[in-house]
């Protein structure tokens, strides 16, 4: 049965943002501020190395009870039996992705326009990571910024869950909520912050307020 996600805040990691610190301490402290799942991507190493860091973080999760999400590499994520893989444009097919992990692995999908995201509504896939919404170093590969307004649009023509990020911290974490997104995708905002734990918590009370507000 495949498992009820938490997307309110999701770490996304890069660990030459992480000073020095290990991923799995990275991750540790993130959870404990407020971190709901974690995608591993780790761009630049060697499918061994990533395997190795990929056995530690993933049995930090398990440990903490958070979704462990393998970017891109479904090979990987079969090997380190991740929870799921989030997948881009130029990536794996999301019914292939879907064959090698199974009917109960976790599928997101990236989209980077509105047409990638309408094209999207026939996959099996849980989630779209819709990015960039602001501009961002962590993603120089993408087509332009969402913005709030394309995402308000998005959000009025999918019933998908929506996680957003590129460039969102705590300042308008609140703003992209209200905007429709079910929850963000931080990098830089957690990886590069001097205390992970804190950021985080900052993070998760802005998302937390946003949806409150948008109750009442």
């Amino acid at each position: 049965m495949r498992r009820r996600l938490d997307l309110s805040l999701v770490l996304v990691t890069d660990r030459t943002l992480a000073a020095g610190r290990s991923l799995d301490d990275l991750v540790r402290a993130a959870v404990r501020g407020g971190v709901t799942a974690v995608q591993l991507r780790e761009k630049d190493c060697s499918t061994r190395q990533f395997l190795e860091i990929g056995r530690s973080v993933r049995e930090a999760c398990r440990t903490l009870g958070v979704p462990f999400i393998v970017n891109d590499r479904a090979d990987l994520a079969f090997i380190l039996k991740a929870d799921g893989i989030h997948i881009g444009q130029d990536d794996l097919q999301p019914r292939d992705a879907r064959r090698l992990l199974g009917p109960d692995a976790v599928v997101g999908l990236s989209v980077e326009t509105l047409e990638q995201a309408l094209e999207a509504e026939v996959e099996d896939v849980d989630y779209l990571g819709v990015s960039p919404i602001f501009a961002t170093p962590t993603k120089p590969e993408t087509r332009g910024e969402w913005g709030l307004a394309g995402l308000i649009k998005l959000r009025r023509l999918t019933r998908r869950d929506l996680v957003a990020i590129g460039g969102i911290n705590a300042d308008n974490a609140g703003s992209v909520i209200e905007a429709g997104a079910d929850g963000i995708a931080v990098v830089s905002a957690v990886c590069a912050a001097a205390i992970p734990e804190l950021a985080a918590r900052d993070l998760r009370k802005a998302v937390d307020g946003a949806r409150t507000k948008g109750s009442r």
